[in-house]
């Protein structure tokens, strides 16, 4: 399915769908935004984010993988998998990226993980690969698990210290996500983030969210070098 950036995707409609595939329009994507963590030319990007129901789990991925294939042009693949407690219960998303075809739909071997809770991260830390990046609430790491590099982000902290609202924990990930890998632009996140909340009261806060985490990726990205 082909999506440009003058058809919007609604995401709450996506739900239904298993495994959408969006077909991302080249001709919008600024290289210079989003080289980093995976290079120029991504051949396939698995990523995991993975948390509890009532995390915004769902909504995340959804978030990201519409951003990177409307606002950056790539080819996304996006599915999910519910814990049995619609709150509470194990969730996670995960977001299949590439410049090229995908042709299996599965996150096996994990590029990038998000893990919001302990057992998110002692789970599926073990899934990614050495030379990948873990990326976990700094609160959900006891004990280092894994071959991959793990960074502990205040992702919860940060939420609750800046906003009284820990459910906007997601969307601080999210733009940390992207200052810290640069596989999604900031441009792409705004734009998406504005399209799905127009009309909400959460829409400014949830912008204010993503400003902070814009802010904290860069940090901990200055810090690493």
């Amino acid at each position: 399915m082909f999506r440009s950036r003058n058809s919007p995707v609604h995401i709450e409609n996506m739900l239904m769908v298993s495994r959408p595939v969006w077909r991302g329009n080249v001709t919008h994507k600024k290289k210079s935004e989003t080289t980093g963590f995976a290079g120029d030319l991504i051949d396939r990007l698995n990523i995991r984010v993975s948390g509890s129901g009532g995390q915004g789990v769902i909504s995340t991925g959804m978030l990201l993988g519409a951003a990177i294939a409307i606002g950056d042009g790539r080819n996304v693949s996006q599915s999910q998998a519910y814990g049995p407690e619609a709150r509470g219960g194990a969730a996670r998303a995960d977001i299949i990226v590439s410049d090229g075809e995908i042709y299996f739909p599965e996150c096996n071997d994990l590029d990038i993980l998000i893990a919001f809770t302990p057992e998110a991260y002692e789970k599926f830390a073990v899934r990614a690969k050495p030379d990948g990046l873990v990326l976990a609430d700094e609160d959900a790491v006891d004990v280092l698990v894994g071959n991959a590099r793990t960074v502990k982000v205040p992702f919860l902290k940060t939420a609750q210290e800046k906003f009284s609202r820990p459910i906007v924990a997601n969307i601080v990930a999210l733009g940390f996500l992207s200052t810290y890998t640069k596989i999604v632009s900031k441009r792409a996140l705004r734009d998406i983030i504005t399209e799905q909340f127009s009309g909400s009261s959460h829409l400014e806060n949830n912008l204010q969210a993503l400003e902070e985490g814009f802010r904290l990726g860069g940090k901990f990205s200055k810090d690493a070098h």
